[in-house]
């Protein structure tokens, strides 16, 4: 789908793109097909799809073989996504938020093998990103693989190694391995964005690789440490947990083997989990 058949169908339903809810769509086939490509599809694989708008990725995962499960909050394209893909053997529509939504029991609906896999393949509303992630990824059923198209600088932070690990890579790199796959330049979009995009896949971990009992407190942990990245970790740490005395902040850390004058971006996830289960008081291992 080119820049001008996108123009000609919004015409015709009588639509714009929508700023305020992050709406551009990639209009490059290279680029749609790379982003099928990273996705490693199978036929008939089930492949849930947030954001679809007028469906050119939509398009491509069904000329993959893709069983695709759209979820779209904007009615205006639920019309054109219906009237586009309505009658095909393999395609589900949705009109709801995905972050309000339940994946599983959604995709269960559609699924008739058990246990449930999928596959999360988008060009998701860029300032959803980390709340999509973090939706997919704590889900009572994770995907296989997840697939999305995101901000360069937010491919970036999520990558990235520690030393200059941010929240956002923690919330990420807890629950699976990240990678960049390719670059999208923002003249591949229509409307372009300010900025050029990546395609990012994540590949979550088979089995947990990190045991916390209450991924409440660690998480509450984690973001204590980032709420003044600038200080020292046990000031930060100090600051945003409140019920723990600066000492037996001190003392945990010193207990998990982490210096305390330490920045929250230079720790490892493993030093958070020794961390998290030094102020619960658990056996650190």
């Amino acid at each position: 789908m080119k820049v001008a058949d996108m123009k000609a169908l919004m015409a015709q339903y009588g639509l714009r793109p929508n700023k305020g809810l992050g709406q551009n769509f990639l209009a490059d086939s290279v680029h749609l097909q790379r982003i099928v490509a990273a996705a490693e599809l199978q036929k008939e694989e089930l492949v849930l799809e947030v954001g679809p708008g007028l469906g050119p990725l939509t398009e491509h995962l069904l000329v993959q073989g893709a069983h695709v499960v759209a979820v779209e909050l904007d009615k205006g394209f639920i019309r054109v996504l219906q009237d586009r893909f309505g009658t095909h053997p393999s395609f589900s529509l949705y009109h709801q938020d995905i972050l309000a939504s339940d994946v599983p029991a959604l995709l269960s609906g559609v699924a008739a093998a058990e246990p449930l896999r999928y596959k999360c393949v988008a060009n998701i509303p860029y300032y959803i990103t980390s709340a999509v992630m973090r939706h997919l990824l704590e889900s009572k059923v994770q995907p296989d693989l997840i697939v999305l198209l995101v901000q360069k600088e937010v491919a970036q932070r999520i990558t990235a190694r520690p030393g200059d690990l941010s929240l956002l890579a923690i919330s990420v790199q807890f629950y699976g391995e990240p990678e960049m796959v390719a670059i999208v330049p923002a003249g591949a979009f229509y409307p372009p964005p300010k900025v050029d995009s990546a395609i990012l896949r994540v590949r979550p971990y088979p089995e947990k690789r990190y045991h916390v009992e209450s991924p409440e407190f660690f998480w509450e942990v984690v973001r204590a440490g980032f709420g003044q990245k600038r200080k020292q970790l046990k000031n930060s740490l100090s600051a945003g947990l409140s019920q723990f005395s600066t000492d037996k902040i001190q003392a945990s850390l010193e207990e998990a083997a982490i210096d305390p004058t330490r920045r929250p971006q230079t720790l490892t996830i493993e030093e958070w989990v020794r961390l998290y289960k030094s102020l619960t008081n658990r056996t650190i291992f």
